[in-house]
């Protein structure tokens, strides 16, 4: 068996010094391209394989990092799970995937790393810590949270904007012709989360073509499942003055609710259009197909991971970090990525 290829191998076949095929390897971005080229070149040639576990503890480091989601359960977090890894894996970095079941103490082990040195920082999507207890909650590990925790600016944050995308949903329904839109998830004002900036968007849309707000069509959620979604839509029909529309704040809640609809006999969107939130793979192949609001979801991850290997290298005093790439508030560490509205059959317009 030959001698394993060494970077000064690489070097010497590529013409380049050592630390340029290093720049290289750690995907540093002020190489040449085709000095970049040359060195991948080199590498394939020779079959050079990098030493992370190596790398990483030369650094102090161990090359893992966490991510922490309510459940793998529903779509969105499985789809930005999966995403999450890949970019990690782009970044030489192993992803250590957590269920907090939305349940507090889970939440708070991620923060802490799970009571080990195994990991490297985490990036968490918090539903039971509120603003407050983020914020009061110390952490020895660098963090980034997913979703709408505004006021938690002691730590990275990633999210969309909630309001709008929830604003220009409702405009969609309204410029359909529905008048009598209620809110499947929603949350009436007093509580931070997504749900209540959702909701926000939500209102501010009606005001804004004069509508009033009625409590009666917001309808929260206890698990945000199909189920739910299903008996909600269930309750809502069968009130008096039905709704003509549901806003449902992600697209469980939104299929669940078209299944009871079809249960009942109310045609989607002939009696009640359907706006989901999330663009799962589900609501694409549904009957009707689901209109949703689109995060971009490969943005969500790649800026997570971006800002939370930032903070890893920024805690060991590298001088190397790489440069930020996105809409970052560089006091808070907030990035707001895009988001779009993709219109499918279950909305399609009254008439």
């Amino acid at each position: 068996m030959g001698t394993r290829p060494r970077i000064k191998d690489v070097a010497r076949r590529a013409g380049v010094s050592e630390k340029t095929v290093s720049n290289v390897i750690n995907d540093y971005p002020h190489v040449k391209p085709a000095t970049r080229a040359a060195v991948e070149a080199a590498i394939s040639e020779l079959g050079y394989r990098v030493n992370l576990a190596g790398r990483h503890l030369r650094r102090g480091e161990t090359g893992v990092i966490a991510l922490a989601v309510p459940e793998l359960a529903i779509g969105y977090f499985a789809e930005l799970a999966d995403l999450v890894i890949r970019e990690a894996e782009r970044r030489s970095r192993t992803v250590l995937v957590h269920q907090s079941e939305a349940r507090r103490e889970r939440e708070e082990s991620a923060l802490d790393g799970f009571g080990t040195d195994f990991v490297d920082g985490v990036i968490l999507s918090p539903l039971a810590m509120d603003d407050a207890a983020l914020q009061a909650h110390p952490s020895r590990l660098p963090v980034v949270l997913l979703g709408e925790v505004p006021r938690a600016v002691r730590h990275g944050h990633v999210a969309i904007d909630n309001v709008a995308a929830a604003r220009e949903a409702t405009e969609h329904l309204l410029d359909g012709g529905r008048s009598r839109i209620a809110v499947v998830g929603g949350r009436p004002p007093g509580r931070s989360g997504t749900a209540e900036l959702r909701t926000r968007g939500y209102r501010e849309a009606l005001e804004a073509r004069g509508l009033a707000y009625d409590p009666a069509l917001v309808r929260p959620a206890r698990h945000f499942h199909w189920q739910d979604g299903a008996d909600l839509a269930a309750e809502l029909i069968a009130a008096p003055g039905p709704p003509d529309a549901l806003l449902c704040l992600n697209d469980p809640l939104a299929l669940g609710a078209m299944r009871a609809l079809h249960e009942a006999g109310v045609r989607v969107p002939e009696d009640v259009a359907v706006v989901g939130f999330d663009d799962t793979a589900a609501g694409r192949y549904a009957v009707p197909g689901l209109t949703t609001v689109a995060p971009d979801k490969p943005a969500l991850a790649r800026e997570a991971v971006r800002l939370l290997l930032e903070a890893v290298e920024a805690r060991r005093g590298a001088p190397d970090a790489a440069p930020g790439r996105g809409e970052a508030d560089r006091s808070s560490g907030k990035v707001v990525v895009g988001h779009s509205l993709l219109v499918r059959e279950s909305s399609s317009t009254a008439g």
